[in-house]
C-alpha cells in the first residue's frame, strides 16, 4: 500500500516540475520579444544596442531626461532605415503603462468564474 502511494506523489511531483521548468524557459522568449516590439526601430539595431538603449532608459533620472533620450533615439533610427532602405512608422509607439502585450484585466463581465 505505502509502495504505490510513494510512486504516485514521486511522479506526480515530477509531472509538476516539468511544467514549471517549461513555463520558466518560455519567459526570457517572451520577454525579448516584447523588448524587440517595444523598442523603436529595433530590427536595425544589434543585441548589444537594444542593452545599451534599456540601461539608458532605465538609468535616466527623470521623464524628460527618458523623453530625450527617446527623441534621439527616434531620430537616429529614422535616419539608419533612410540609409538601409527600410520604412519605419513616423511615430515612435506609444508608451504604455507596463501592462504589455495584452490589455490588462480588463472590466469582465461580473459573472466570475
Amino acid at each position: 500500500m505505502k509502495r504505490p502511494l510513494i510512486v504516485s506523489v514521486l511522479a506526480t511531483a515530477m509531472y509538476l516540475s516539468t511544467g514549471f521548468a517549461l513555463a520558466a524557459d518560455q519567459a526570457p522568449v517572451q520577454e525579448k520579444a516584447q523588448t524587440q516590439k517595444q523598442v523603436y526601430g529595433s530590427q536595425l539595431m544589434t543585441q548589444q544596442e537594444r542593452t545599451e538603449h534599456r540601461t539608458k532608459m532605465r538609468t535616466a533620472k527623470t521623464a524628460e531626461e527618458r523623453e530625450q533620450i527617446r527623441k534621439e533615439h527616434h531620430e537616429a533610427m529614422k535616419e539608419r532605415a533612410k540609409v538601409r532602405g527600410v520604412t519605419l512608422p513616423e511615430e515612435p509607439p506609444a508608451r504604455g503603462g507596463g501592462m504589455g502585450l495584452g490589455g490588462g484585466m480588463g472590466p469582465g463581465d461580473g459573472r466570475g468564474r
